[in-house]
C-alpha cells in the first residue's frame, strides 16, 4: 500500500503534481478482497489487532489514488459496523479528524463511503455523541455537506449523505440551530484533491431543497429522508423562520412539496392502501406546510391587507382549493387502511407478530391523520365564499368529501368545521342543509 502511495520510490515519472494516481489492477482486486473480507467480524478485529485504521490513515495523508482511499474508508467503514472497533475508531482523535477531511473530498465513491462510515457511527449509541461534537467543531463540514446536497447530482451519495445529516439533526438540536444560522464564507482549509478552498455563502434549506429534487424521482426512500429533515427544521422556530423568510416569501419550498402531495403522492388512480406505503414522507411534507401555514399568523396577514402591501407568496396558502382537496383524499384512504387493518388484526388475532406489526401501522397512520386534520381545519378556517364556489365547481368539495373531512375532524376541530359550514351556507345552501342532517351536533350549534 505505501508504495502505492510513493510511486516516486519505484516509478519516478508516474504522474505530475497534482494529478491522480490508478491502482494496479492485481493490487486493486487484492485489496477489494480485504474490502469484502472485513464485512466478517473475526477479519475486522484481525484487521484492527494489526493497526489497519493506523494504516489507513496514513494512506489518506499521502494517497492521490481516488480509488484507493474509497477502499481504505469502506474497509473501515465495515470494521465501524462492530461495536467495540466502532468504539475504538471513533475515539481516535487524528482518525476522526482525517475522517472529516475526506467530506471535502471530490470522489463521489470516497464521499458515499465517508457518508457510510460517519452514519454507521453515529447510529452507534456509545460513540455518537463524539461525532456530534467532533462534527459541531468543525466547521468545514457544514460547507462540505452542503456543497454535496446542492451540487452533486449523484442520487446514491444525496441519501446517504441525508442520512447523515437527518440523523445528526435527530441527535442534536444545537448543531442544528447552528447549521440554521450558518452561512458565513469560511475556508475549509487546505484543499483536498479538486475541491475548492472556499464555498459559496450556504443556507441549509436551499441546499437540502436542491438535493431532494434530485432524488425525488429516482429515489422515494431518498425522498422520505430529506422531507423528514425539512421537518425537523420546523421543530424550532429558527427552522421555520429560515423557511418561510426566505427572499422568496418560502415559495420554493411550498411549492416542492405542494407539488409532491397534489400531483405525485396519494393521487385519485391510487388504490387506497398507497397510503400504508407513503405515510412517512406525507406526516413529513404535511407537518412542514402545517408549520409554514400556521407561522403566517392573522394579524400579519390582516396588517398587510389592510395597508395595501404586496402580499407575500406565503399568504396565497390560504387560496388553494387542490391542496384541501388532496388532503380530503388522504383522509379517505386512510379510512380504507383504518378498515383493512381491523380485518387483518382479526385474522391474525393468535399471531402476536402479526399484531404488533398492525400496532405499528396503526401509530404511523395516526400520526399522518393527526397531522393532516390539523392542516385541513386551518384551511378550511381561512376559506372565503369565492374560495369554497372554486373548490365546488373544481370537485374538491362535494358532499362526500365534507362527510369524510368533518367525520375525520369532529369533534376536535369543531369551530374549524362550523365555520367552513356558515361560509359553505352562502356558497351552497343545499349541501350545507345535508351536512347538517348528517352532522346533528353541527345543526344544534346552528
Amino acid at each position: 500500500l505505501f508504495q502505492v502511495i510513493s510511486p516516486e520510490k519505484t516509478e519516478p515519472a508516474v504522474s505530475p503534481e497534482g494529478s491522480q494516481a490508478e491502482l494496479d489492477e492485481e493490487m486493486e482486486n487484492d485489496i477489494c478482497k480485504v474490502w469484502d473480507m472485513s464485512m466478517d467480524e473475526d477479519v475486522a478485529l484481525f484487521l484492527q489487532e494489526f493497526n489497519a485504521p493506523d494504516i489507513f490513515m496514513g494512506i489518506f495523508a499521502k494517497s492521490k489514488c481516488p480509488r484507493l482511499t474509497e477502499i481504505c474508508v469502506g474497509i473501515l467503514g465495515n470494521m465501524a459496523c462492530f461495536q467495540d472497533i466502532c468504539m475504538s475508531i471513533s475515539k481516535d482523535e487524528n482518525l476522526g479528524q482525517v475522517l472529516l477531511q475526506r467530506l471535502c473530498d471530490s470522489d463521489s465513491p470516497t464521499l458515499l463511503e465517508t457518508s457510510r462510515l460517519l452514519l454507521t457511527c453515529l447510529s452507534q449509541p456509545e460513540v455518537a455523541n463524539v461525532w456530534v461534537e467532533r462534527i459541531r467543531e468543525n466547521p468545514s463540514v457544514y460547507d462540505c455537506v452542503c456543497f454535496i446536497m446542492s451540487s452533486s447530482t449523484n442520487v446514491e451519495l444525496l441519501v446517504k449523505v441525508g442520512e447523515v445529516v437527518d440523523k445528526l439533526f435527530d441527535l442534536d438540536e444545537e448543531l442544528m440551530l447552528n447549521w440554521i444560522k450558518n452561512g458565513t464564507c469560511r475556508s475549509v482549509g487546505p484543499s483536498v484533491d479538486d475541491s475548492p478552498e472556499e464555498l459559496p455563502d450556504f443556507k441549509i434549506v436551499p441546499c437540502v431543497l436542491e438535493a431532494a429534487k434530485q432524488v425525488r424521482s429516482d429515489n422515494p426512500e431518498g425522498l422520505d429522508v430529506y422531507m423528514h429533515i425539512l421537518q425537523l427544521l420546523t421543530t424550532v422556530d429558527e427552522g421555520i423562520q429560515a423557511i418561510v423568510q426566505a427572499p422568496d416569501g418560502g415559495k420554493e419550498t411550498w411549492s416542492l412539496l405542494y407539488d409532491l402531495v397534489c400531483q405525485e403522492l396519494c393521487q385519485p388512480d391510487d388504490p387506497p392502501i398507497i397510503v400504508q406505503e407513503q405515510k412517512t414522507v406525507l406526516a413529513s411534507i404535511l407537518s412542514v406546510l402545517s408549520a409554514m401555514f400556521a407561522s403566517q399568523t392573522e394579524q400579519e396577514y390582516t396588517k398587510m391587507r389592510k395597508s395595501n402591501v404586496p402580499l407575500p407568496f406565503s399568504c396565497y396558502f390560504l387560496l388553494d382549493m387542490p391542496l384541501i382537496g388532496s388532503l380530503i383524499r388522504v383522509l379517505q384512504y386512510m379510512e380504507g387502511c383504518g378498515k383493512r387493518s381491523v380485518d387483518n388484526s382479526k385474522e391474525s388475532e393468535q399471531e402476536e407478530t402479526g399484531r404488533a406489526d398492525i400496532n405499528e401501522e396503526d401509530f404511523h397512520l395516526k400520526i399522518l391523520k393527526d397531522i393532516c386534520c390539523e392542516l385541513l381545519s386551518n384551511m378550511l378556517q381561512e376559506l372565503t365564499k369565492e374560495n369554497t364556489l372554486e373548490g365546488l365547481h373544481q370537485g374538491h368539495l362535494n358532499e362526500e368529501t365534507c362527510s369524510c373531512a368533518f367525520q375525520n375532524l369532529l369533534p376536535l376541530y369543531f369551530a374549524s368545521v362550523e365555520s367552513f359550514l356558515e361560509v359553505l351556507r352562502e356558497a351552497d345552501q343545499t349541501l350545507a342543509d345535508n351536512l347538517e342532517k348528517r352532522f346533528p351536533s353541527l345543526k344544534v350549534h346552528a
